[in-house]
């Protein structure tokens, strides 16, 4: 095995171990300091039925506590003994563990890691525990308007998805999961072929081949082919859904079905979405916000995913405007169907979007989470170039042309308060 570097990204090298790990290695000598993504391709809730869902959470919330070696207690004292970080999580669309170090300690830190992600064992005490956690959390979810109507939101539009329902899962799909539910994840989808590592900091490119190859070479692939979920995409249904509840505001979402990653339109709409909804100065705020005084909090956000993702926009309101509140939403999002956006306008939402993209890789962390999540994603490292080239020649008759095409049927979800 040896180090391949092809990418034209300064102080990056991609590499691909002989067992199909894909390896990242971004240098940066700026600090004395070496953070690591672990992402499994395909393995987030997007790979669970529905009456699994929460699985791979309650995984991630668990995988740490314990190896067939070291107890969660021995775990925790290794990390916490030379001030390391790390952890596991789960999204949509992905599985991961992150290790952040001083370059001095990676080495036995990495091999931690490693027996974490080879050979955790689910103590049933400590999945009992995450358990009773995740379960207090969809409760506390419940109670706040904001994710009620999120979670209504969601299950409007994606009702045969795992899109529809919350990382955590349900209180009845959590309830039912098993400490074999949890090893069965992990040994279906933890392999070194479905697995990109990316590192960011003070290590060298072939440093981090022969670390990463020292401590992973040995897992050997095995003989049957990774599940691929076999998902159908949402179609277009909008619905409108109250839920009364005992709140102090009214939570007004506007919804529609907007496009995968992948595709041609996703950065127009990623542009459309800095433009409404991000920030002071965005057009959502001044108008409902400052001229018109409708809103206690509004925005506009539109995630990344590989399956067809979410255009949402949302406002907080005094319950006597509910009603307001969806007109002048509705409103805001229609005029893009209509006008022609000034270029002036339209110039001042690429600066914000690029301006915020570049911010967002400041720290060693941020910058092995991009490369390896766009990695995972299937796009490859060179994305995050492509990415930034894609928004300048957004012309403002295209912006009119994809709102045409995407942001002329809401789905709306509103948590108000009884009137």
């Amino acid at each position: 095995m040896s180090p391949n570097s092809t990418i034209a990204i300064p102080n990056l090298h991609r590499s691909v171990l002989d067992n199909g790990i894909t390896l990242i290695v971004v240098e940066n000598q700026a600090a004395d300091i070496i953070s690591g993504r672990f992402f499994f391709r395909g393995a987030g809730t997007i790979v669970e039925k529905i009456e699994q869902a929460g699985l791979a959470h309650l995984v991630a919330a668990v995988i740490t506590k314990g190896t067939k070696n070291l107890s969660a207690l021995e775990i925790a004292e290794k990390i916490e003994s030379i001030g390391a970080g790390l952890g596991a999580d789960t999204a949509t669309d992905y599985f991961s563990l992150s290790l952040k170090t001083v370059s001095l300690d990676f080495p036995p830190m990495l091999k931690l890691l490693g027996e974490i992600m080879r050979s955790p064992t689910f103590p049933q005490s400590e999945v009992e525990l995450e358990r009773k956690l995740t379960l207090q959390g969809i409760r506390s979810q419940k109670e706040q308007p904001f994710n009620v109507a999120f979670n209504q939101l969601r299950q409007q539009m994606y009702p045969n998805h795992p899109y529809g329902v919350s990382v955590l899962g349900t209180e009845a799909s959590v309830s039912s999961l098993t400490r074999e539910d949890l090893q069965q994840y992990h040994q279906t989808y933890f392999r070194p072929d479905n697995l990109v590592i990316s590192l960011s900091g003070r290590i060298t490119q072939q440093e981090g081949f022969d670390l990463i190859s020292e401590a992973f070479a040995d897992w050997e692939i095995p003989d049957q082919p990774c599940p691929t979920s076999s998902l159908i995409s949402p179609v277009v249904n909008p619905s409108h859904q109250e839920i009364i509840q005992d709140t102090q505001q009214s939570i007004v979402m506007l919804g529609y079905l907007g496009t995968k990653v992948n595709l041609e339109d996703y950065p127009v709409l990623k542009l459309i979405s800095t433009y409404l909804g991000n920030g002071l100065s965005s057009r959502l705020f001044v108008e409902l916000r400052e001229k018109r005084g409708l809103a206690y909090d509004v925005s506009a956000f539109f995630p990344t995913r590989l399956d067809t993702s979410a255009f949402i926009t949302y406002m907080g309101t005094a319950p006597i405007n509910t009603e307001i509140a969806i007109e002048g939403l509705s409103t805001e999002v229609e005029r893009l169907t209509q006008i022609t956006l000034p270029e002036s306008e339209l110039q001042g939402a690429k600066n914000k979007l690029l301006g915020q993209y570049a911010l967002g890789k400041q720290t060693n962390g941020e910058i092995a989470q991009i490369y390896g999540w766009y990695e995972t994603l299937g796009l490859g490292v060179d994305f995050d170039q492509s990415f930034q080239t894609m928004i300048p020649p957004i012309t403002p008759s295209k912006i009119r042309e994809i709102a045409n095409r995407y942001l002329s049927q809401p789905y709306i979800s509103i948590v108000k308060p009884e009137s």
